[in-house]
């Protein structure tokens, strides 16, 4: 028996200047289903999204919902019919509570005297019914993120939306949280509401949803029922048919095994008791961890628990409160940042938009910046351009940077290109000690694929990297050894032999190993 459609997008074409973001997009929404929508970057499938929920106007197309045309010009005119968006960043006033999060911008019972007792208990109920407990007065900004992205879902579910979208909903969470919010949409699904479910995580779209639409270059692909669907199936349409997919599936599969060998004595970091931040609440408190020769050592958990402060303490962007931390057996706590570049750190910063990126500038300057008064590219005193232009090609050609060539504008490339440009640079000089933090988030699969490879061809000429992840499958592929992380402290560590998500999961959720 066919399922009734409650949503209908067609024809949807988007244009942003001269590049085409969607072109010719159609996209059918059935009552209780979790429908996935599956793309490399740049395939469309946030911005189809954003377009659905108003924060884009499509330039041609339609939408229907309940077979009724809807015209949406702004997230209100979603919201009144029917459609609600989780982002990844969520829009949320710090210093409010979880209710007056919640309740923002709608009517109040009580409006003058902002009394929300009557709210509180509807989003009591709510949260009961769809497994989603939450405290209406604990103020947001105390909360973890799990919970905080609960909150974002029952702000959807308290304007009484039918359809929900969740934009990669399960980046900051841990195993546990992720079972949890799989419970919680099924929950949703069998009430009656539709869920969009955008993830490059092949896994758990052939786990949670009911069928999946793959975009590729701003058009459809395919759309497959669960049970039709597969890795490989999907793999071919996120990327066509140029890429090796027996390698790819290999790439996805957490379970592939890094060549580990015989751990070196040689100690590249080791950090002693590290306090970074405020002495009465540190971001990092007694942060003792050492990384050998050769090895990859992985740091777990959810973002905003010291993975910054740790990676930009050990580059001398923080001020270290307390504690020792040495490089190659050196003492390194008063060194200025380009102090440790000069002994061979190189680091690519979680976020390439704003760390050590500059968008306006070029693809050369970007490729060179922090290296620029070193030798071949300078001379102490003045730049020599033509050895940078020339160096850059060599560059652009080895990490296979899609760009018009090194004087193109750096800001017009796309996410996998920018991150190429940081790794190309990281690499362009010899690098002793990496930190890597969350080197592929919102890439596609071939450019997590070359990152990881160039990651482990150093690893064996004895580069040691700190692998700062929230990507579970990311440190199970890659890492040695996987240290967890929360609040600042450090809860245990697992052996690549001990690896175990749920295990790993509670210790990035606050219990110590072996409590």
């Amino acid at each position: 028996m066919q399922k009734e459609n409650i949503l209908i997008m067609e024809g949807i074409r988007k244009r942003f200047g001269s590049v085409v973001a969607l072109d010719d997009v159609s996209l059918s929404l059935t009552r209780g289903e979790i429908h996935g929508l599956l793309g490399g970057n740049g395939a469309g499938k946030t911005t189809l999204m954003n377009v659905l929920y108003g924060l884009y106007r499509a330039d041609e197309g339609t939408i229907s919902v309940a077979g009724k045309p809807l015209e949406i010009r702004s997230p209100k005119d979603a919201i009144d019919g029917g459609i609600g968006m989780v982002h990844q960043q969520f829009l949320q006033v710090n210093r409010f509570t979880v209710a007056e999060n919640i309740v923002l911008g709608t009517p109040l019972q009580n409006k003058y005297g902002l009394n929300l007792k009557a709210e509180k208990e509807v989003i009591l109920e709510l949260g009961s019914r769809f497994g989603l407990p939450v405290d209406p007065d604990k103020p947001i900004h105390r909360l973890p993120m799990g919970i905080r992205q609960r909150v974002e879902i029952l702000k959807a579910l308290y304007r009484g939306v039918k359809i929900l979208i969740l934009d990669e909903p399960t980046t900051n969470l841990t195993p546990q949280e992720v079972d949890v919010l799989f419970a919680s949409l099924r929950s949703m699904v069998q009430a009656g509401l539709t869920v969009v479910f955008i993830t490059h995580k092949l896994r758990e779209v052939l786990e949670v949803c009911d069928r999946i639409t793959v975009l590729r270059h701003g058009r459809n692909v395919l759309t497959l029922d669960r049970e039709e669907a597969s890795e490989e199936a999907f793999i071919k349409g996120m990327v066509g048919d140029d890429l090796d997919v027996e390698q790819s599936l290999q790439f996805t599969d957490s379970s592939l095994a890094t060549q580990v060998a015989p751990r070196s004595d040689t100690a590249v970091l080791q950090v002693n008791n590290l306090t970074v931040g405020e002495t009465s609440l540190p971001d990092l408190k007694d942060c003792t961890l050492t990384v050998y020769e050769g090895e990859i050592v992985g740091v777990a958990g959810v973002a905003g628990n010291g993975q910054l402060e740790l990676a930009e303490s050990l580059l001398g962007l923080r001020t270290i409160v307390s504690g020792e931390v040495r490089l190659n057996g050196r003492h390194i706590n008063n060194l200025s940042t380009r102090e440790l570049l000069r002994e061979g750190v190189a680091y690519i910063p979680e976020d390439r938009w704003q760390d050590g990126f500059l968008a306006k500038a070029n693809v050369a300057q970007n490729l060179i910046l922090g290296l620029h008064r070193r030798t071949p590219y300078s001379n102490g005193r003045f730049l020599n351009w033509a050895e940078i232009f020339r160096q850059c090609e060599k560059l652009i050609q080895e990490f296979n940077i899609k760009t018009s060539g090194p004087t193109d504008t750096a800001g017009n490339l796309s996410g996998g290109n920018i991150q190429r440009v940081m790794l190309a640079r990281a690499f362009s000089q010899p690098v002793r000690f990496l930190i890597a933090h969350n080197p592929t988030r919102g890439l596609d699969i071939p450019s997590m694929e070359f990152i990881y490879r160039q990651i482990l061809q150093r690893q064996e000429t004895g580069m040691a990297t700190l692998l700062i992840s929230e990507n579970m499958d990311e440190l199970f592929l890659l890492s040695n050894r996987i240290v967890a992380i929360c609040n600042g402290e450090v809860m245990g560590e697992l052996q690549r032999h001990e690896f175990d998500r749920y295990q790993l999961g509670r210790m990035m959720s606050g219990v110590k190993q072996g409590a």
